[in-house]
């Protein structure tokens, strides 16, 4: 995998605005955010996309996703939020490190795109 955005930001060497960090994953503001909240909940362990998952993930991916919810409580967004995971370039997805994106603080449209 080649080295990415959040790798340096997980290395600390480019600053983020961190609003969780513990052994498994590591939840920043989105330097561009889509909504009022935009925050990312990214493994520290590198993975691509989520194509590149494997069974054995499957604990982390449930790490990754009971963390988008504390953060999206923590910051407020009771009356509803949005995970997005993004795989691939067709999917939208623009860094490869897997990234789970919490949306909120306001009415989200839909279909998304």
């Amino acid at each position: 995998m080649a080295e990415t955005v959040f790798a340096k930001i997980i290395r600390g060497e480019i600053p983020a605005r961190i609003e969780h960090d513990d052994d498994l994953c590591l939840a920043f503001h989105d330097v561009a955010p889509q909504a009022p909240v935009h925050v990312l909940v990214i493994p520290k362990r590198p993975i691509e996309s989520l194509a590149g998952v494997a069974a054995d993930d499957a604990a982390l991916l449930g790490h990754l996703v009971v963390v988008a919810t504390q953060v999206a409580r923590r910051l407020g967004l009771d009356s509803g939020y949005r995970l997005v995971v993004n795989c691939g370039p067709d999917g939208g997805q623009s860094v490869d490190h897997l990234h789970v994106h919490v949306l909120g603080g306001r009415r989200l449209g839909w279909p998304p795109g």
